[in-house]
């Protein structure tokens, strides 16, 4: 087992992982839209769109210092605080992915940390 913590970046506060490798899978903590080179928080107000394009970044950073990619990833799990994000989230999600379509689940809750609209989890082979 592996633990995946991107270089330079501040570790995380809670006790958990950026991600671990396991078994050639990488499996990633809740991916907030926080930068994770600065830990600079997006704005709570944000739009999901803006939120989800940071989740994305950061997905893509962990999966490069795990040594996999965004084409590798076999599974995600969408947390959305709002259903009816539900269309975007899919719309972006496709833009990103493109032809490569990985097992997913887009779940509502009441609220997410921070008060974010948006936090993404995933699985990659390496």
């Amino acid at each position: 087992m592996t633990i995946i913590q991107i270089p330079d970046s501040p570790k995380p506060v809670g006790h958990y992982s950026q991600a671990i490798v396991s078994n050639n899978l990488v499996f990633t903590s809740g991916i907030l839209p926080i930068r994770i080179k600065t830990s600079e928080k997006l704005s709570i107000d944000a739009t999901i769109e803006e939120q989800l394009a940071v989740v994305f970044d950061n997905l893509i950073q962990i999966l490069v210092e795990a040594g996999s990619s965004k084409d590798k990833v076999v599974k995600t799990t969408a947390y959305i605080v709002d259903g009816d994000h539900w269309g975007i989230v899919n719309h972006m999600y496709a833009g990103f992915f493109g032809s490569h379509r990985p097992a997913r689940s887009i779940i509502p809750v009441k609220e997410l940390h921070f008060g974010y609209k948006i936090e993404l989890e995933a699985v990659a082979e390496l």
